[in-house]
């Protein structure tokens, strides 16, 4: 059976949490595996509104980003990356502080569709949102900036 790589997600992590829209937002994927992903956020001055919550726009980010880090494990094809199609958000509370904790995780994968669904919840455990997201796998669209030499599985 396939496992992840632990080097692999070292380095993976480092790249993607000081790549620029990551950076810009300060989220981190903080965990990731075969068939889910973590992503989490201190709650800053830059992620509020003007009626001082977290922007809606955050938890779609949020949201977007974990459930792509879901399904990524599961894209045999080096060469292969993929996109959103769509993404479909459920804000259920409102935040104003605090850690913001996104967990994603697959649920189909085929030829060139992925779906997978999301929640965030707070340091508390509270439920904040909850979404899903269609991802299209494009063949031919690697990663260029960065170059991870380390394969993404240990073992058969």
């Amino acid at each position: 059976m396939k496992k992840p790589n632990p080097e692999h997600i070292e380095k993976l992590c480092s790249i993607i949490n000081t790549s620029p829209y990551p950076y810009l937002l300060s989220m981190k994927l903080s965990d990731i595996g075969i068939g889910y992903a973590k992503v989490e956020l201190e709650v800053e001055k830059k992620h509020r509104q003007l009626m001082g919550v977290v922007h809606g726009g955050v938890f779609a980010a949020l949201i977007d980003t974990v459930t792509f880090w879901a399904v990524y494990y599961a894209i045999d094809d080096p060469g292969a990356w993929v996109t959103s199609v769509d993404l479909k958000i459920n804000y259920l509370a409102a935040a104003s502080s605090g850690k913001l904790i996104a967990t994603g995780r697959q649920l189909k994968v085929g030829k060139t569709l992925c779906y997978a669904d999301a929640e965030i919840r707070n340091g508390d455990g509270k439920l904040m949102t909850h979404g899903s997201s269609t991802l299209m796998i494009l063949h031919g669209k690697e990663l260029t900036d960065h170059v991870l030499v380390t394969p993404k599985f240990i073992g058969g």
